[in-house]
């Protein structure tokens, strides 16, 4: 058995939260910043997920995304990031059961995607996201009222994170409009521009911006930041009308807390070491960055690294925590970006508890927060997906 690098992180007031107690004031949205996870649960509890799912066999399929607790991990049948997740569901048609340890819309995208006899669970339904919630149904139809009134509709083809609800899904294909992930964003993005002038992302700004200027070469003077909470967004008729991106003001309260500050200061501390961010964080932080990527990427990019490396890593930290864990034999030194911590309050929303008390109902033939999305919003959601799926 290893030992585990040490993550370079201090239980700081700001670091250990607990849960959403307190907030993280350097945080964008002084986010509610959860810090140490709750102690190693109780065996009785390990020994009565195994069993549960070993009663159910394969009438069970269990998802866990790579944020979640190692508890929680322990007893996913495949991991990976929210679409790799829902798509693993889909390729499970015998599954009776999907449990999905993640958040509500990865849930949601996994009914959509599965069959009519397929029932998908998640475990705790407080388990939401942040970024998520930043726009909803109504807020994205006054916002398409504005661009009409602007002249722009007809030309702006919406985009859509995979990180949104059924709700904004429907709109964006019900508007001719794809979704992505952060690792085709900039196919969704060709593809959009290929249909229309403009591009409405949503919801996440920062995924939206870093792809449009990072890697697709356009100005932050292309760029708009429509605020749902302003008339008119906030911007002027001939503001939006000049605008290539018109980038809804949400974002990832996780990735979003990473700062310039955060980068130098660990290239202070640490002479040599990569910078390896996700690009849900902000501009500034991803152009400071040696590697910029998806989850997967950040996966694949440390299993290449060499021997004797180190890195920051700017990502959700169970997951950093576990790669930190993973390499420590191979000489990899692994430390999360910032110095303070912060897991996403809503992914540890699952935990082994709410995992057993799933399974074992299931087991005795009762099903507990299911989630179904609405006949018509699957549809259009479905078309939106399917639109990402035939991407060049």
């Amino acid at each position: 058995m290893t030992t585990a690098q040490p993550l370079d992180v201090q239980p700081t007031p700001l670091a250990l939260l607990l849960l959403g107690r307190e907030s993280d004031p350097r945080s964008e949205r002084g986010v509610e910043c959860p810090g140490d996870l709750p102690a190693a649960s109780d065996p009785d509890l390990v020994e009565r997920a195994r069993a549960a799912k070993a009663k159910l066999g394969s009438k069970v399929f269990v998802l866990g995304h790579h944020y979640q607790r190692d508890e929680v991990i322990e007893f996913a049948d495949v991991t990976g990031d929210s679409f790799k997740l829902a798509r693993d569901a889909a390729a499970r048609p015998d599954a009776e059961y999907i449990v999905f340890c993640g958040v509500h819309f990865m849930a949601e995208s996994a009914d959509i995607l599965t069959t009519e006899d397929q029932q998908v669970v998640l475990p705790d339904l407080a388990a939401g996201c942040s970024m998520a919630d930043m726009a909803t149904a109504e807020q994205v139809a006054e916002c398409w009222d504005v661009l009409t009134e602007a002249g722009i509709a007809d030309v702006t083809v919406p985009v859509s994170y995979m990180n949104s609800s059924a709700d904004i899904k429907a709109f964006t294909g019900k508007h001719g409009g794809t979704i992505c992930t952060s690792s085709n964003a900039e196919r969704a993005l060709n593809w959009a521009f290929e249909q229309g002038e403009k591009i409405l992302f949503l919801p996440d700004q920062h995924l939206g911006r870093n792809t449009a200027v990072r890697d697709m070469g356009m100005s932050l003077d292309d760029c708009v930041l429509y605020n749902p909470h302003k008339p008119n967004g906030g911007l002027t008729t001939q503001e939006l009308r000049a605008a290539k991106m018109i980038l809804w003001r949400g974002h990832c309260s996780v990735h979003g807390r990473f700062s310039l500050d955060s980068v130098n200061d660990v290239r202070e501390r640490i002479p040599g070491v990569n910078v390896l961010v996700h690009p849900e964080c902000r501009h500034e932080v991803v152009a400071a960055a040696d590697y910029v990527g998806s989850t997967e990427y950040i996966i694949k990019t440390l299993e290449a690294a060499p021997a004797g490396s180190k890195w920051a890593i700017g990502t959700e930290l169970n997951l950093v925590r576990r790669l930190a864990n993973r390499f420590a034999d191979q000489g990899k030194e692994i430390v999360f970006l910032d110095k303070t911590v912060c897991f996403c309050s809503t992914m540890n929303r699952i935990d082994l508890p709410h995992l057993v008390w799933a399974l074992e109902s299931l087991a005795d033939g009762k099903v507990v927060n299911r989630i179904e999305v609405d006949a018509e919003v699957a549809s259009f959601s479905k078309l939106a997906l399917e639109r990402m799926l035939a991407l060049p």
